[in-house]
């Protein structure tokens, strides 16, 4: 099996546990978290809609700087609403599908590299890159239900059955 078929197939896999998940984020929230060091619901949500466009980010460029000297930063997109939020997470998943499906198993052993200010962070294979966005997200989302729990919102099935979601 190809890595791209591989990556397209777990990209499904997992798209479907994070479109349950964010479906039920509840608006008006976004400042809301559950402890001071804790990063706010409206950004964590954010995060985990958008994170597969860090797939397609990582086949299409050689690199991506936090901090670029003299540059602009990442801006996220609007997900001030329900729809806005899923609208991002489906563009992402469609960015990162359409990455996948026009590149090669050769290309993803290409080198990627992260930068702060410049400065080289990580440099991987962008296979690996790819690999860790996906545990990444499944972090960010494990987060993102203990979130929901908080405030009183039923958690979806990820995985299997959850306390409120029963379907398997």
């Amino acid at each position: 099996m190809k890595m791209t078929d591989f990556f397209l197939a777990q990209l499904e896999r997992e798209a479907v546990g994070s479109r349950r998940a964010l479906e039920r984020v509840p608006e008006g929230q976004p400042d809301w978290k559950p402890h001071e060091k804790s990063m706010p619901m409206g950004y964590l949500s954010t995060l985990v809609a958008t994170m597969p466009s860090w797939i397609a980010m990582a086949v299409s460029q050689n690199e991506l700087d936090l901090k670029p000297p003299g540059g602009a930063t990442f801006q996220p997109p609007a997900t001030d609403t329900n729809p806005k939020l899923l609208k991002a997470f489906e563009d992402a998943v469609a960015a990162a599908r359409g990455a996948l499906a026009t590149t090669t198993d050769g290309h993803l052993a290409t080198p990627w590299r992260l930068l702060v200010a410049g400065q080289v962070v990580l440099e991987n294979p962008r296979y690996v890159v790819i690999a860790d966005t996906f545990t990444h997200q499944a972090h960010h989302r494990g987060q993102l239900t203990v979130y929901l729990r908080l405030n009183g919102v039923p958690v979806p099935s990820i995985y299997g059955p959850s306390a409120d979601d029963q379907r398997f």
